[in-house]
């Protein structure tokens, strides 16, 4: 068989093998947000889950009822809005889901620890909301 046709064969099969992760921007669900820092790359609290949340899309994540979650954001909702943090989860329980960064109903956990009280407000943008 001919280099080049063995080329093409060889970039054929590997076309059908790579394919390209698709993503896609998500609704908003708030115009800004509580930081303990300006890049929100710091924790602002840790708190414990005291209920369990299956995640309605990508923008979530899944806790467990006694999970541990660091707390890296505090959307401020918009008027009829629903209220949700940012976080990602904690614990050896866990481990699958740890480092995975996800919005959640803050009324499902309880703040333990506040590791910053003064916070910043900065605006939201669609990368907040964006889903691979």
């Amino acid at each position: 068989m001919a280099l080049p046709l063995r080329l093409t064969l060889l970039l054929l099969v590997l076309g059908f093998i790579y394919q390209p992760a698709s993503s896609v921007s998500m609704g908003k669900l708030a115009n800004s947000k509580l930081c303990a820092d300006k890049d929100c790359s710091y924790a602002i609290s840790m708190a414990s889950a005291i209920n369990d949340f299956t995640a309605p899309d990508c923008r979530f994540i899944n806790i467990k009822k006694g999970q541990m979650i660091f707390i890296y954001s505090k959307l401020i909702p918009d008027e009829g809005a629903g209220d949700f943090w940012s976080g990602s989860v904690y614990g050896e329980r866990y481990v699958d889901q740890m480092g995975i960064i996800g919005y959640f109903p803050k009324n499902l956990v309880t703040e333990t620890q506040v590791y910053k009280e003064s916070t910043v407000e900065i605006p939201t943008t669609d990368m907040d909301f964006y889903c691979v």
